[in-house]
C-alpha cells in the first residue's frame, strides 16, 4: 500500500495546509488560529464558562486557558467570577471582541473561496457533509 495515497495521509496534509492558511488569515486581523474558535463560540453565546468552552471546542482546559490569556491580553475578552460560584470563570466579549467579528467573517469567506477553487458545485455541497461525518468519527471515539 502506498501510504501517500491513503485518506489518512491526505487528510493529514490537508489539515496541515489548512491550519497554515487559517494562521495566516487570522494573523491578518491580529489573532492566532486557535483564538478564532473561542471567539466564534462567544459570538454565538457570550458569557460562557471557561470549562464549557473547553468542552464545546473539544480542547483541554489548560489550552483554553492559554488561548484566553492571549485574547484577554489583546483586549478581545474579559474574565469574570460570580459570587454564587467562585470556582467558575465566565468569559465575555469586549467591544473590540465584538468589533473584530466582521473582519474574521471576511477572512473566513476568503478561506472558503481558496479551499473550494477547483471544486465543482456538487463537490462544494458534499464536502461539508463529508467533513461532518469524519469529525463525528473522531469525536465519538
Amino acid at each position: 500500500m502506498d501510504f501517500t495515497e491513503s485518506a489518512s495521509f491526505l487528510l493529514a496534509r490537508v489539515a496541515t495546509a489548512h491550519k497554515n492558511l487559517l494562521e495566516k488569515a487570522m494573523g491578518d486581523v491580529g489573532l492566532h488560529g486557535g483564538q478564532v474558535f473561542v471567539l466564534l463560540a462567544l459570538w454565538e453565546q457570550d458569557g460562557q464558562r471557561q470549562i464549557d468552552l473547553a468542552e464545546a471546542l473539544n480542547i483541554a482546559p489548560p489550552t483554553v486557558n492559554k488561548t484566553l490569556a492571549g485574547l484577554v491580553e489583546s483586549g478581545f475578552v474579559t474574565r469574570a467570577r460570580y459570587d454564587d460560584d467562585a470556582r467558575s470563570t465566565r468569559i465575555f466579549l469586549t467591544d473590540a471582541g465584538r468589533a473584530i467579528k466582521d473582519d474574521v467573517e471576511q477572512k473566513w469567506l476568503e478561506m472558503e473561496e481558496h479551499i473550494s477553487l477547483d471544486l465543482t458545485e456538487t463537490e462544494r455541497l458534499i464536502l461539508p457533509q463529508l467533513l461532518v461525518k469524519l469529525l463525528g468519527n473522531y469525536l465519538n471515539r
